[in-house]
């Protein structure tokens, strides 16, 4: 039986695994505490992170990375980002320069300013086999098989294949992208954007607010997508414009139940101490008011947010801000040209 790794047993690598295991693999879900997986093996339920899902018999649990990781075809990471390139040491030495790492985590390294992908190919080397998944896939209605589509990127058309066709499923729609940086960017980018709908819903904004905040905020997404190298039309794809969605509107999404929680009055701190899960969208706010100044650009959304959440900015002020910004196009680069000649 073909063996295939997920490390993280949260809610996203639960999910991913049970879909591995209904197709046939053999899977090994690494847990970081031996009691967490001890649990796991006896009630074959992940009660904290994707409660109401039995986990197949053929998900084995461990907290041994060589175990988890040698002799597997795939080792995805379901990892919050921060701890990715420390994981991707750990398993480094029983890893094949044949075995492909697929990242799933959303975010970017804090104090280099990488995405995962690159953090991984720091780490095993660029001619390694690296994929990324991404797209609006929340893990609750993944584990109880509810239909998805999803993206897998990768510089080789090879490796994202082989993506494809492990996940690819009755219940699960794979497609493949070329552009790793766009789907990436799309990925983590959302996040923020998700605070700032839950804000908008916790100050009791209607659906005009949102639907202005969510293209607006596409628009911020792919202008530091696009200044990175990624391709503009994978920010209307599922990585893109499709996440954006699922993870604005759903309140399975915890980057929008914490800015919801932000607009209703309460502290960023009090929500991150009362979590269980990393909330994604506050680091990634951090790192995109870096990379906005690197490529300098503008990015009034992510700006905004940025003071509500680091510097304690009232959020309906913000909103006030955002909309008394100086006059300007709705369109860019496209119709820069039209636009002169009026």
């Amino acid at each position: 039986m073909r063996k295939m790794t997920i490390i993280g047993a949260g809610g996203w690598g639960t999910a991913l695994a049970n879909v591995l295991a209904k197709k046939g693999f053999s899977v090994t879900l690494w847990a970081r505490r031996k009691e967490i997986c001890d649990n796991l093996f006896k009630t074959r339920e992940n009660v904290n992170y994707l409660p109401g899902v039995i986990i197949p018999a053929n998900v084995h649990f461990t907290n041994d990375f060589e175990e988890a990781v040698k002799d597997s075809e795939l080792v995805l990471m379901a990892t919050p980002s921060m701890v990715m390139r420390d994981i991707i040491k750990k398993i480094k030495p029983f890893i094949t320069n044949n075995t492909v790492v697929v990242s799933a985590s959303k975010g970017f390294e804090q104090s280099t300013l990488l995405r995962m992908s690159e953090v991984i190919a720091e780490e095993l080397g660029e001619d390694h086999p690296i994929a990324v998944l991404s797209g609006p896939n929340h893990a609750e209605e993944v584990g109880k098989d509810l239909p998805t589509a999803t993206v897998v990127a990768s510089k080789k058309k090879s490796t994202a294949e082989f993506v494809q066709d492990v996940f690819m499923s009755p219940k699960l729609r794979v497609y493949i992208n070329p552009d790793i940086i766009g789907v990436e960017v799309g990925g983590a980018l959302k996040n923020i954007i998700a605070l700032g709908a839950g804000i908008s819903d916790g100050l009791k904004f209607g659906d005009n607010t949102k639907s202005a905040l969510l293209t607006r905020g596409l628009t911020e997404i792919a202008r530091l997508g696009v200044a990175m190298g990624a391709d503009t039309h994978t920010f209307a794809g599922l990585a893109g414009l499709g996440d954006l969605i699922a993870t604005c509107t759903s309140q399975h999404s915890r980057n929008w139940r914490c800015g919801n929680q932000i607009g209703q009055g309460k502290k960023l701190k009090e929500i991150l101490e009362g979590s269980n899960m990393v909330v994604e969208g506050v680091r990634t706010t951090e790192a995109v008011q870096e990379l906005s100044k690197k490529y300098d650009i503008q990015m009034p959304i992510s700006e905004e947010l940025y003071k509500v959440l680091f510097e304690e900015k009232d959020a309906k002020t913000a909103v006030i801000d955002l909309m008394l910004r100086g006059k300007t196009h709705e369109t860019e680069e496209v119709v820069r040209t039209e636009r002169e000649n009026w």
